[in-house]
């Protein structure tokens, strides 16, 4: 099965069961920005099919709101999850898959956190190539819990709402 299949395969089920959105927002927000399975998953691509189908299904913002509550708390939740990791493991973060087979994916992370601070965990989210490692560095520095969980949450909900909002009112508009 390729990634396009899985997508699609997700996708499908939602245009089925819009009323699964929302959990299924959720889990896929939090994989997309959890350390270690973000670099493989594809969340963004999912999460812009959603939309694509609510908008396509005529469904309400009653359903498009708590979608993207959903995916802003899930996005989250994982990267304060790998926040967490990087404060336990320090160090030793180099010997957890996936770093310990691909060490520049901390070296990155390391130079982006050093040169942005809070602002880099507030830009991790919208990043790719970062999105995975940023909060694990975060943690690695002891960046301060409160000023973390501040920047995460608010980029959080920007980031789901600049990743659904648009294509649904986008094509809700184009659709009328």
């Amino acid at each position: 099965m390729s990634v396009q299949d899985f997508v699609n395969a997700i996708v499908e089920f939602v245009k089925a069961n819009d009323d699964w959105a929302m959990p299924i927002a959720f889990v896929v927000a939090f994989l997309e920005s959890f350390c270690f399975l973000s670099i493989i998953w594809p969340g963004t691509a999912i999460l812009i099919g959603i939309s694509a189908l609510l908008a396509k299904s005529g469904v309400g913002l009653d359903v498009l709101w708590p979608a993207i509550v959903a995916a802003s708390i899930g996005g989250t939740l994982g990267y304060a999850v790998s926040y967490w990791i990087g404060l336990y493991y320090k160090d030793d973060i180099h010997k957890l898959w996936p770093f310990n087979r691909k060490p520049e994916l901390v070296e990155r992370g390391e130079a982006f956190f050093a040169k942005w601070g809070a602002l880099g965990v507030f830009f991790g989210h919208f990043f790719g190539p970062v999105r995975a490692v940023i909060p694990v560095v975060a943690g690695m520095y002891s960046m301060p819990q409160w000023q973390f969980q501040l920047v995460n949450v608010l980029s959080a909900a920007i980031w789901a709402a600049g990743i659904i909002a648009p294509t649904y009112f986008g094509l809700s508009y184009f659709l009328e």
